[in-house]
């Protein structure tokens, strides 16, 4: 699990978050204001990148949290079974199975390259590369 910390404090719409195990795009930040003898509170409402679910999180303003690191990789399409695709890495060379998206069903054919992203533990084809 590739992850650094980053403070709360710092963090913006569009940045990427960890929520519950989960690597998130951050869309609402609301910091309320320190009280007499409090800490400024943070509330963050997160969508995430793979299942599209929101998850929120409220934390002190000064606390760190996980934001996962993003590998955007190339690799070509070695043959397509039903929605998934077996793709070698154009780096590594290593071939593995990746699920095609609804939206790029019918552009991926044997041998195009596509994009994809390494989060966390998982893969997710992006996009079609044009030829």
């Amino acid at each position: 699990m590739s992850v650094k910390q980053q403070s709360v404090g710092t963090l913006q719409v569009g940045s990427y978050v960890v929520v519950d195990a989960v690597a998130c795009k951050v869309v609402d930040i609301q910091t309320s204001r320190p009280g007499k003898h409090g800490h400024a509170k943070v509330r963050l409402q997160a969508v995430g990148l793979i299942d599209g679910k929101k998850r929120e999180m409220v934390l002190p303003g000064h606390d760190n949290v996980d934001v996962p690191i993003i590998e955007k990789r190339n690799a070509q399409v070695l043959s397509i079974s039903e929605n998934k695709a077996n793709v070698m890495d154009s780096e590594t060379f290593e071939t593995f199975d990746l699920e095609i998206p609804d939206e790029l069903q019918k552009e991926v054919v044997d041998g195009c390259t596509v994009l994809y992203w390494q989060i966390l533990d998982q893969r997710v084809m992006k996009q079609v590369k044009p030829q």
